[in-house]
């Protein structure tokens, strides 16, 4: 049985908001589908396209951008590196002249309303988040592929593997939590060094170094940017965007010109237990209002739940001396390597397992990050992993109008603060003494994801989905 290798690079990846399973997996899809057709030289022949969205990518994909994401990566526009400004009129161009340039190459007739299709009742077994392409070509032939967004950015082809990338020879391969606290028992190594060994099976380590550093300062221009950024999300919910007023509240009109001044600053506010609440919660939404406006975000290890690591890896940076790129990229292997646990022995998919699969990982990931971070052990590591993910276990996903805002954004702000008191706890705490273990909370976890009702699993087809009245305006 092949064993799903996973890297840093896997968990933590720049996109686009505001989903990663909705937005940035259908993206890739589509890019992967162009790239085919060019492959097989078809490209110039092809004389339409169409676009099949299924279940959950239906149900949800215009709340969360599934139909702009899928055109974008159909024009060979990357997500990484398109500017999030010319998002809105690049769509509007290809809606307005009913044309649509594959690869950025060759352009067919393209009308969204018919070519572009939500079937709402339609899922395929595989996974909710289903996305069938279609080309059709000049010689009266068709081409099609249909790919699953499995959550966190990671797209699947059907009858492909769910291996991303080439095998490697790892030297501590890990599976389960119990796994990885065997090679650190053997080598007396830190759950942050073990990935480090094993990132070098992929690449250089001053690749490695240079990447995740690269993670970390998008992470901080998101923050940054949230914190200054007012005004109302799109969407039609009308929802106000906060951080920037709670920003401004805490720190007055003083202005800062980039990140690092701005963190100073935020130091300079004090270490009162209101003032941390405050500031978390500032640094969470800040996060997840830039995603829910189509900004550039890091995966972490989702779009939805994008807004916890980097809030406690700032309340670690501003209050607790972490400032420092050997320890910021400390708190983001450790991280990483909890994330890839819950993937391989459960979901990070809301589609697959509710909010409790992004949520619940991203804060069980900060929780180990800033353990280890503070001196805790590997076992009070895992253990603050444990209790963070615990304490979210059942959590639904319930999008109102099928937009990652309410509640997903003070979602965020929760999870952060569910994090570092998980991590206050396994500091305080003997492992030897703990009754339930990492594995085990992972196993039921994807439990209860089984046994959780369909319309919790992002389809707005229940929770606050149906029962707080909206009036969204027509697509």
């Amino acid at each position: 049985m092949q064993r799903e290798q996973l890297s840093v690079f896997d968990m933590f990846k720049i996109g686009i908001g505001p989903s990663s399973s909705h937005t940035l997996g259908p993206w890739r899809a589509a890019q992967q589908f162009v790239q085919m057709l060019e492959q097989q030289t078809v490209l110039q022949d092809i004389v339409g396209v169409k676009i099949l969205l299924y279940g959950s990518l239906a149900k949800t994909g215009r709340g969360h951008g599934t139909d702009i994401a899928v055109l974008l990566g159909l024009s060979g526009d990357d997500p990484v590196t398109f500017a999030v400004d010319e998002v809105t009129p690049k769509i509007n161009q290809i809606s307005t002249a009913n044309k649509l340039s594959l690869s950025g190459k060759h352009e067919v007739d393209f009308i969204v309303a018919d070519d572009l299709l939500f079937l709402f009742n339609e899922s395929l077994p595989f996974h909710p988040n289903a996305v069938t392409f279609q080309a059709f070509l000049s010689t009266e032939k068709a081409l099609s592929e249909t790919y699953y967004s499995i959550g966190g950015g990671f797209v699947v082809k059907e009858g492909g593997s769910n291996q991303q990338k080439a095998e490697v020879d790892l030297p501590f391969p890990i599976e389960t939590a119990a796994d990885l606290l065997h090679w650190c028992i053997k080598t007396g190594l830190k759950i942050s060094e073990v990935v480090q060994e094993n990132e070098l099976a992929w690449r250089p380590e001053p690749e490695t170094r240079a990447g995740v550093l690269n993670i970390f300062n998008t992470m901080a221009e998101c923050m940054y940017r949230g914190s200054h950024a007012s005004g109302k999300l799109p969407g039609g919910l009308n929802v106000a965007r906060r951080a920037a007023a709670l920003n401004k509240r805490l720190l007055g009109d003083r202005a800062y010109s980039n990140y690092k001044e701005w963190v100073t600053a935020i130091r300079e506010t004090g270490t009162g237990f209101q003032n941390i609440l405050d500031w978390v919660s500032c640094f969470a939404l800040a996060v997840n209002e830039e995603n829910a406006s189509f900004g550039r975000v890091v995966t972490a290890p989702t779009n939805g739940a994008a807004g916890v690591i980097p809030a406690v890896l700032q309340y670690f940076i501003a209050f607790c001396d972490g400032f420092d790129d050997k320890r910021i990229l400390q708190f983001l292997h450790t991280a990483s390597e909890i994330g890839c646990i819950f993937k391989k022995g459960a979901t990070i998919s809301a589609a697959m397992g509710g909010c409790q699969a992004e949520i619940g990982v991203s804060s069980a990931m900060a929780a180990a990050a800033l353990t280890e971070c503070l001196g805790g052990s590997q076992r009070q590591v895992m253990m603050a992993a444990e209790i963070a993910m615990e304490h979210h276990l059942g959590l639904t996903c319930d999008p109102i109008g099928g937009l990652v805002q309410i509640p997903c954004i003070e979602r965020n702000t929760m999870g952060a603060i569910k994090a570092i008191t998980a991590s206050q706890l396994a500091l305080q705490t003997n492992p030897d003494n703990a009754k339930v273990s990492l594995d085990a909370v992972v196993k039921t976890m994807w439990q209860t994801a089984q046994d959780m009702n369909s319309k919790y699993k992002e389809t707005a087809d229940g929770g606050l989905a149906i029962n707080i009245p909206i009036s969204l305006p027509e697509c």
